[in-house]
């Protein structure tokens, strides 16, 4: 059963919480998950744009917590230099802002345009932190991967060298599967590879999961990484 479902779902109460912290009435449920999904856009766009093509491991995860009055924010990255090293960042920033307030500002006059009613003008605090051990997380992992393919680097070669990162960031065990058209072979195929224990069945496991999209010349590549970090 644990190996047919989503792991971070699967875990949900037991070794993974929720990364995302808000309550809504039914009819309003959507409306708030649409929110989510926009910031979640809005900040991995904004990452993307202050890293050159060269950077990796931008974003780790994204935590929301939303109150009537209050909207906060924490982006957790992989490598602070990648937000520190421009000297354009606090304009870049405070564009930031601006657009997570005007996307909330959208989603309470939809929410009034529905419920006939005055929207609520909340506060905002986005704060960002960095990761002790960037490998440990999938997402900058499967950004490493993706990287390595758009450069031609041998698919062999990227998969030894993303397993000997995550054993040097102390996992117990990693798992990484690609599917599509690898090394731009004709025929798209699935390349799995395993290193350690990854128990996808026991709940007091705690394994972190990510699925990352690598727009190549060939075509688009499926990354999934699951990584087994320890067992409560």
């Amino acid at each position: 059963m644990g190996k047919k479902i989503n792991p971070l779902g699967f875990r949900l109460g037991f070794t993974q919480n929720h990364r995302s912290h808000w309550f809504a009435q039914q009819r309003d449920y959507s409306e708030a998950l649409r929110e989510d999904e926009k910031i979640h856009n809005c900040i991995e766009n904004y990452i993307r744009l202050i890293k050159s093509s060269s950077d990796y491991g931008g974003l780790a995860r994204i935590e929301i917590r939303k109150k009537t009055n209050l909207l906060h924010i924490k982006i957790y990255i992989g490598f602070h230099d990648l937000l520190a090293k421009r000297p354009r960042r606090p304009q870049e920033m405070k564009q930031l802002i601006n657009d997570i307030e005007y996307l909330a500002l959208q989603n309470r006059l939809s929410v009034r345009v529905l419920q006939n009613r005055i929207p609520v003008c909340r506060d905002l605090f986005v704060f960002m932190e960095e990761v002790a051990k960037p490998y440990r997380e999938p997402n900058i992992l499967a950004e490493y991967i993706a990287l390595q393919i758009k450069s031609r680097v041998p698919f062999k070669k990227t998969i030894q060298k993303a397993l000997e990162l995550a054993k040097e960031a102390d996992v117990k065990g990693i798992r990484i599967l690609i599917k599509g058209r690898i090394g731009g072979k004709e025929r798209a195929r699935s390349k799995s590879t395993k290193q350690g224990r990854v128990p996808l069945q026991t709940i007091r496991a705690k394994i972190d999961y990510c699925y990352y999209m690598a727009q190549t010349i060939y075509g688009v590549l499926g990354i999934k990484i699951w990584i087994f970090e320890d067992e409560e």
